[in-house]
């Protein structure tokens, strides 16, 4: 229980890789008819927005580091802690928005595997375990 308060927080900062390389431009205002994203408001939503910040880097380090991969016995293990559905955020909204994760994290693939390593290596400071290195 005690690495899921610390992923909480952890996830809360992602994308790591996104946050270095996005513009300082101020983003566009939205159409009139558009309606802005809006934050997580209840414990559940929060914890859902959490893994699905999950699966995209799990994706991203599946597809992109080549020293590492995901423990995806690990994953599916922590969103159940999550309290969460892991088919939830395998379809629709929830598969997109963890799709623009993964795309995030390839702006700077040497620096987000570097991350996902020391966040979610073997001896992570956030979710031990969810990334391994590969097997030479």
């Amino acid at each position: 229980m005690k690495h899921l308060a610390i992923a909480a927080a952890f996830l809360l900062a992602l994308p790591f890789a996104a946050a270095a390389q996005e513009p300082t431009a101020k983003p566009a205002e939205p159409s009139a008819g558009a309606t802005a994203p809006k934050a997580p408001q209840t414990a559940q939503e929060r914890q859902e927005a959490n893994a699905v910040k999950l699966a995209g880097l799990v994706r991203f380090v599946g597809e992109s580091c080549k020293e590492a991969q995901p423990d995806y016995e690990r994953f599916k293990s922590v969103v159940a802690a999550m309290g969460v559905d892991l088919d939830a955020i395998s379809k629709g909204e929830l598969l997109m928005r963890s799709m623009g994760y993964t795309e995030a994290y390839r702006k700077n693939v040497d620096e987000s595997c570097r991350k996902a390593q020391e966040m979610f290596g073997e001896k992570g400071t956030a979710i031990p375990g969810l990334v391994l290195r590969k097997a030479s």
